[in-house]
């Protein structure tokens, strides 16, 4: 096995972790909410502090990636988020469970972005959008595993102790990873010659501080933070509130609920797969900007319209269905969208990814909270699922706009032609 793919298998795992991680709290939520009695409204900021929190500091930590390397910069966020996810379930109320979920998105923030980093230090530009593909697909794979894993952990040891369990798996990726990974290929030990001539404009460190005027005054950019704030919605919906959705809506019990809600994720694994792949095979032969607008904006719209059709459905069956395929279908896009990102941003990667995010980020926030409020004053929980799906139609608007070939940085490299 090459080096890079052995990279790309360590980032792979860590991308399980991370949504393992950061889904387990969804999945436990009836009986957390039970044991703290935190009432719906509560339990929507509850879910914001870290979507928030993850989203302020994701800028700031892309950045020190870029510059410092995402050797040093993963393995403090993955032993930061890994201990407060194990604090979790020491947690005794409200105010404390809320500080430790923003305390776990400040460290959780700006793990993507720095898999991005060391995406582009070895990957060539040709095939990122396959390495992102199996990235986020396996951050689906995480999602899909939370319930399969915490429903019956949580029924044999109890929601505090799972925590703890689930945190332990955090610091041991990040030992592993410090010890083995470098940030230069070259420096790698093992790495052949012939490997290094295969990744000939893979993204160096960034020697020059980031200029953040033209980032943000970047026409392109805003379109990219619009588009991705807007995206932000759907994923978080599923993210926050899709467990409890499952068991209110279509009426599943705790047990079906675990396997059920596990459905969109996997989905989510072949989606994000196949869009890398689809992704960098319309570049090669159309251009960036061509794949990215039609990949992105079609997938959005689609996404939108199973959203949307969910509210009309009252068959418990076709319920789990339709809501399982609107979000893969949503997730075909994502691949394309941090290919695009990585594209724009050239030796600053991380930055632009993390800016990226930050919105996607700050979207999720306000739907997190927002979806508790629309749920508790409208006892419905299809109504945050009617505005979740015309924001996805705002965003795919967006994507149709994007050039994926244009540079936020004057003197960017890695970029790859319009064609």
């Amino acid at each position: 096995m090459k080096k890079r793919q052995q990279v790309l298998s360590f980032l792979v795992v860590l991308a399980v972790i991370t949504f393992l991680d950061r889904i387990s709290i969804s999945v436990a939520a009836a009986r957390m909410q039970g044991d703290l009695h935190i009432e719906t409204r509560r339990w929507g900021w509850i879910l914001g502090a870290f979507v928030l929190s993850y989203g302020v500091f994701e800028i700031p930590t892309g950045a020190l990636g870029d510059k410092l390397g995402p050797r040093r910069i993963l393995t403090r966020i993955v032993l930061w988020w890994s201990a407060f996810t194990a604090l979790t379930g020491l947690m005794r109320g409200f105010y404390g469970l809320l500080l430790t979920r923003f305390l776990f998105g400040m460290g959780e923030a700006g793990a993507y972005p720095n898999i991005s980093a060391a995406l582009a230090r070895w990957f060539p530009s040709r095939s990122r959008a396959q390495a992102q593909g199996w990235i986020w697909g396996a951050s689906r794979l995480g999602g899909a595993l939370a319930p399969l894993i915490v429903v019956p952990l949580q029924r044999t040891v109890g929601w505090r102790i799972t925590f703890l369990i689930l945190g332990c798996l955090g610091v041991a990726w990040g030992v592993a990873w410090f010890v083995w990974y470098r940030d230069k290929p070259a420096e790698q030990p093992g790495i052949t010659q012939e490997e290094l001539t295969e990744i000939p404009d893979a993204i160096t460190a960034a020697h020059t501080p980031t200029k953040w005027k033209e980032l943000l005054s970047s026409r392109q950019m805003q379109l990219l933070f619009a588009m991705y704030w807007c995206y932000g919605w759907g994923p978080w919906f599923y993210f926050s509130w899709y467990p409890l959705y499952l068991m209110k809506t279509a009426h599943l019990s705790e047990q079906q609920m675990g396997f059920f809600s596990a459905l969109p994720y996997l989905l989510g694994v072949i989606a994000n797969l196949l869009g890398g792949v689809v992704f960098d095979r319309v570049t090669e032969r159309r251009g960036i900007r061509f794949a990215g607008r039609w990949i992105g904006s079609l997938s959005l719209f689609g996404a939108a319209a199973l959203m949307l059709g969910m509210t009309q459905i009252h068959q418990q069956a076709l319920l789990v269905a339709v809501s399982a395929l609107g979000f893969g279908v949503g997730d075909f896009m994502v691949p394309a969208a941090w290919a695009v990102a990585m594209n724009m941003g050239g030796d600053r990667a991380g930055t632009v990814t993390g800016a990226m995010n930050t919105a996607g980020q700050i979207g999720g926030f306000v739907c997190s909270v927002l979806a508790g409020y629309l749920v508790q004053s409208t006892d419905s929980y299809n109504a945050p699922v009617f505005v979740v799906a015309g924001v996805l139609i705002t965003a795919a608007i967006l994507f149709s706009r994007l050039d994926g070939s244009a540079k936020i940085f004057s003197e960017a490299d890695g970029i790859i032609p319009s064609a």
